[in-house]
């Protein structure tokens, strides 16, 4: 028995014994994990709440043509800077839902940085509530973990968080 050649023999040979004395087989099915409740409200939106940095969004997503609107105003006008927007879109590439759903939210605090931030992980939490079943598509790009890096505070004596004043050697 030192080959795996000897070890299908032996495995062909217990099959067949297993037949002969008449052993049902059994076949061993994997179970997924069981998808979450889709959760929508009477209006028939899906609600989340995205962060990043000092920005909250609140994000109500529901069936459309792809509109996105942030505070009022579209989302060209709110983001002028395209690479914003696609941070934006990257919920819906990933689970490819473009154009399909609309977005409304409101965006408090931070800079238009983290407030796209914010967004983008309000989306993912939303699409994900609507549609569970692309929980793991989302989850699995890294859209659904809240980006905890923040700025840094100041410390006395210094004059930025870590940057000291210039020395003087006299």
């Amino acid at each position: 028995m030192s080959d795996l050649s000897d070890l299908k023999e032996i495995a062909g040979d217990a099959a067949e014994a297993n037949a002969e004395a008449g052993a049902a087989v059994e076949t061993v099915q994997v179970e997924t994990m069981p998808l979450r409740e889709q959760e929508i409200d009477d209006q028939g939106r899906a609600y989340a709440t995205g962060r990043r940095k000092d920005a909250v969004a609140r994000v109500w997503l529901k069936p459309g043509k792809g509109k996105v609107t942030v505070n009022g105003r579209d989302q060209e006008v709110y983001f002028a800077r395209p690479t914003l927007r696609l941070v934006i879109a990257q919920p819906f590439e990933v689970s490819e839902r473009t154009g399909q759903y609309d977005v409304i939210c409101t965006v408090k605090g931070g800079g238009l940085s983290g407030q796209a931030g914010a967004v983008k992980h309000g989306i993912s939490q939303a699409l994900t509530k609507y549609e569970p079943a692309l929980r793991g598509v989302v989850k699995a790009a890294g859209f659904l973990t809240r980006d905890s890096r923040a700025v840094e505070r100041k410390k006395y004596g210094r004059a930025k968080a870590r940057k000291s004043f210039q020395f003087s050697k006299r």
